[in-house]
């Protein structure tokens, strides 16, 4: 069976532990509330934590404040807490979830990990302005979308990075109608024609 140590190297046993539990959490509430597909659960180490690691780690920030929205089942907002409370462990991770059940889930995996982060039950559009240096989302919306959200919620100078699958060219393509903005587009390690956009200097035309 896939464990923690065959994703993730040159951590302590305690994140390798942590990450186990989140797992475990993962999949037995995913059983009564839609975290992520069904189908996905027998390849969760690679489909989803191995995914989110590579977020961590394309833009591993040593403080200030690292912002997750529609965080859902955690993905990657909870595996990057993991992984900052070793390597960061002066950076403040939120996350943002409109879904109470998916912020229940948060929460407990949040206790079960002692994870010193905060949880925000409300509509990304709706919460108040948090000047990340750092904002993230898997998996929620398309490009545009994204980048309005990031107008909301990201400081000056700050960073989006978004994985995003195939298609991403296209996206990037479209956003550049509404957008300007600066990129840099990272292999994924999980999947060839996906990738992690590291983007800044988001303005709209």
């Amino acid at each position: 069976m896939v464990q923690s140590n065959d994703i993730i190297s040159d951590v302590s046993r305690e994140t390798h532990e942590r990450m186990d539990v989140y797992v475990d959490i993962l999949k037995k509430w995913n059983t009564k509330i839609n975290l992520v597909s069904r189908s996905t659960i027998p390849d969760i180490w690679h489909r989803h934590i191995q995914d989110s690691v590579q977020v961590f780690q394309s833009f591993p920030l040593d403080k200030g404040l690292w912002l997750d929205i529609g965080s859902g089942g955690g993905l990657p907002g909870i595996v990057v807490a993991i992984l900052a409370a070793e390597r960061s462990p002066e950076l403040k991770i939120s996350l943002i979830e409109s879904d109470s059940r998916k912020c229940a889930f948060l929460r407990t995996i949040a206790r079960e990990c002692g994870l010193n982060i905060k949880i925000n039950t409300d509509r990304i559009e709706k919460f108040e302005p948090q000047e990340a240096d750092v904002l993230s989302a898997r998996a929620l919306s398309d490009l545009s979308t994204l980048l309005n959200f990031s107008t909301i919620h990201l400081r000056t100078g700050g960073t989006c990075i978004f994985p995003k699958g195939g298609q991403w060219k296209k996206e990037v393509d479209n956003a550049r109608k509404e957008w300007t903005f600066d990129y840099e587009a990272i292999k994924s390690n999980t999947n060839p024609e996906a990738v992690i956009l590291k983007i800044s200097g988001v303005a709209r035309v």
